[in-house]
């Protein structure tokens, strides 16, 4: 550790001249560093004091509306969209979070699996939660409503216009994703991942993230669709795998499976461990020889 020149018990004088910042010997002198400003922690000089006091800018009613977009209010929008999710969704109880395309039509049999396997989770005991959209996040809603759980759907601002679902029995709307995220993760105690786009992968590759890294533990991340998924499964192993950049105990964090109810035990399998249910079958993890084509 450097130590100082300076008497621990001494402070620089407020007019002692700062070192220029390039040593150039034939800058002028920059002279004493200006007076400083505090603004709630932060520390202002120079330039970056503003005209006008906080307290001006605030009861100055002749101010524009623009205040409500700078950072520092963003926080607060923050804040309050993590004490919105929490109080809502504090007393849910064992949920399952399901994703998958929502340009998946009704008539297309991923939906009716979807429904199928929220209609389960409920017979289980687990809620279901989802993105609150259309396409296998509406089928989810409406198999958890039909089956008489809590079907719930943290929706988000998007660019156009998406909507709640009308399954949906418990709505949170987020303007942010990673507050919308950790909602996902935070209330479940799995993931059962659909054929989807980019931001069904973004969710799943968070959640293996998570649990790779340990930040949530005893957390089952279930692929549905064998056929959908193996060339992901294949480049994982493969890929990745061969070039070391994953184990083969992180291809274990991944199961797969066609099979609604293997689903269901899975996730039993896991709250068993947990200590808080009781099994109804063997959980199957991924196995890698599907991914090699054999």
């Amino acid at each position: 550790m450097e130590r100082s020149d300076t008497p621990p018990t001494e402070r620089p004088d407020a007019s002692t001249p700062a070192p220029a910042r390039h040593a150039d010997p034939g800058a002028p002198d920059p002279g004493p560093r200006p007076t400083a400003r505090t603004k709630g922690p932060v520390v202002l000089r120079g330039r970056q004091i503003p005209g006008t006091t906080t307290d001006q800018r605030l009861l100055d009613t002749r101010d524009s509306g623009d205040w409500v977009h700078t950072d520092p209010w963003r926080v607060l929008r923050i804040q309050a969209e993590f004490v919105e999710g929490f109080g809502a969704l504090a007393k849910l109880g064992p949920a399952i979070s399901v994703f998958g395309s929502a340009r998946t039509p009704q008539d297309h049999p991923e939906y009716a699996l979807a429904q199928r396997t929220a209609e389960l989770l409920v017979e289980a005991g687990f809620a279901v939660i989802t993105g609150g959209g259309p396409g296998i996040m509406a089928a989810a809603n409406r198999g958890a409503w039909q089956a008489g759980g809590t079907s719930v759907g943290l929706g988000i601002e998007l660019p156009f216009e998406q909507g709640m679902n009308e399954w949906v029995d418990l709505g949170v709307n987020f303007r942010y994703f990673f507050a919308r995220k950790t909602m996902f993760v935070k209330y479940a105690q799995g993931f059962v991942v659909f054929p989807g786009g980019f931001g069904t992968i973004d969710e799943l590759f968070e959640a293996l993230t998570l649990v790779q890294t340990g930040k949530v533990t005893t957390f089952p991340i279930i692929l549905m669709g064998t056929a959908y998924w193996r060339g992901l499964l294949d480049w994982l192993t493969a890929t990745m795998r061969a070039d070391g950049k994953i184990s083969a105990r992180d291809l274990e964090l991944i199961h797969v499976t066609d099979d609604p109810h293997e689903v269901v035990a899975i996730l039993r399998d896991a709250e068993l461990s947990r200590g808080t249910a009781h099994p109804l079958g063997e959980a199957a993890p991924f196995d890698v020889a599907l991914a090699d084509g054999t």
